[in-house]
């Protein structure tokens, strides 16, 4: 008998599973259309249906207006996304960002600091507060978070260690994932900034329903994600987020902003991102100059994509960052490069998601945490 009333409770539980996965993927959902798609009897479903009402996960939906003309219409459900949340962060180079979201992906509090050259300890600090900030911000308590999803530059391994960074002074070696773990009483998981910013691509950006894209990041510095058969890829020592650190590469692109820049306003030092700021804007004004500057840049950013359009055949370039708001300034220059060299060109698009691509990743990352926690 006991293993009877195991056996039952176990299918109890899965049929359960079901039903809220069921909601979670519909709008709203009937009775007998949850029984039938979970393939349980129709009295089954209502009890599971009251039972996740009760705790929260799913709620009744109201009448719409002229539903009473009808005769009295069947009751609908649906999933109840503000049941749980979880956090987001990208670590950059300058800035910490967090964002959280409801379960259903409705970002509903953000917040960001600075993120200067502190210690890797100082830092961590930090990245709890913000994750508790930006929790009390939206009304919760980190306990209370399904999980906490971390973008952060550098290479990281399966177990969430960066193994190198060349950003973030002393941040090689750090066991992120664990030692964040054991400051927030949350699931924690760690992951590369360039393969959350391909993910969130896929996920609510310009790479939604393409399965192969380079994603070009431009910024401070210059990263590559890579998303292959829809998953974002890793490489055999997790360092594919890299591509765009190889030594002096990234001053040969920049150079063509430096330059402009420098004969400009010679008394002005800046760094490469204030360059390509300054050139951009001077570009957009209609300096003659500037663009051509723009455009050899963009030509030289072509130029190392194609090392990888080629043998890859991605269906789409994503051209993301904060540089990524220049829009076709950047995007044509690369487009006419890669046509003119590429057997199948790719489309190439900028990015609608700017410098939120990480942290909106990492938002991504730690719901498909929750979803497997839920459904399994």
């Amino acid at each position: 008998m006991r293993q009877q009333s195991g056996d039952a409770s176990l299918l109890r539980r899965l049929n359960s599973a079901a039903i809220l996965r069921i909601l979670r993927e519909h709008e709203v959902a009937t009775l007998s259309e949850l029984a039938r798609a979970a393939r349980v009897s129709r009295p089954t479903a209502e009890v599971i249906v009251e039972d996740l009402i009760a705790e929260g996960w799913a709620e009744e939906c109201a009448e719409e207006q002229g539903d009473r003309q009808r005769g009295r219409p069947a009751k609908r459900f649906r999933f109840r996304a503000s049941s749980g949340h979880v956090v987001g962060v990208g670590v950059g180079g300058s800035t910490l960002r967090a964002m959280v979201c409801d379960l259903g992906g409705t970002i509903v509090a953000a917040h960001h600091v600075p993120n200067y050259a502190m210690p890797a300890g100082e830092r961590l600090d930090a990245i709890v507060e913000l994750v508790a900030d930006v929790a009390g911000r939206a009304g919760t308590a980190v306990a209370d978070l399904a999980a906490v999803g971390v973008g952060t530059t550098g290479v990281v391994d399966g177990a969430g260690r960066v193994v190198k960074s060349v950003v973030l002074p002393g941040w090689t070696g750090v066991d992120l994932q664990g030692e964040l773990g054991r400051r927030l009483p949350a699931p924690v998981l760690v992951e590369n900034d360039m393969r959350l910013a391909v993910l969130a691509e896929h996920w609510r950006g310009t790479a939604r329903g393409h399965s192969d894209v380079v994603y070009l990041f431009t910024g401070n510095r210059l990263g590559i994600g890579l998303l292959i058969g829809g998953r974002p890829h890793r490489g055999a020592h997790a360092a594919s987020g890299e591509i765009g650190r190889q030594a002096g590469d990234q001053w040969q692109a920049f150079r063509h902003l430096a330059d402009f820049a420098m004969a400009a306003e010679p008394g002005e030092l800046r760094t490469h991102r204030q360059a390509a700021d300054f050139a951009l804007a001077r570009a957009e004004e209609g300096d003659a100059g500037a663009a051509e500057a723009v455009r050899a840049f963009a030509t030289h950013l072509g130029a190392g994509l194609l090392t990888l359009v080629n043998p890859l055949d991605p269906e789409l370039v994503v051209i993301g960052g904060s540089l990524s708001r220049a829009g076709d300034l950047l995007v044509e220059p690369i487009r006419e490069f890669l046509d003119d060299r590429c057997l199948y060109p790719p489309k190439v698009v900028a990015s609608t998601l700017g410098s939120e691509s990480i942290t909106l990743g990492a938002i991504r990352w730690a719901l498909n945490h929750a979803d497997q926690t839920l459904f399994t």
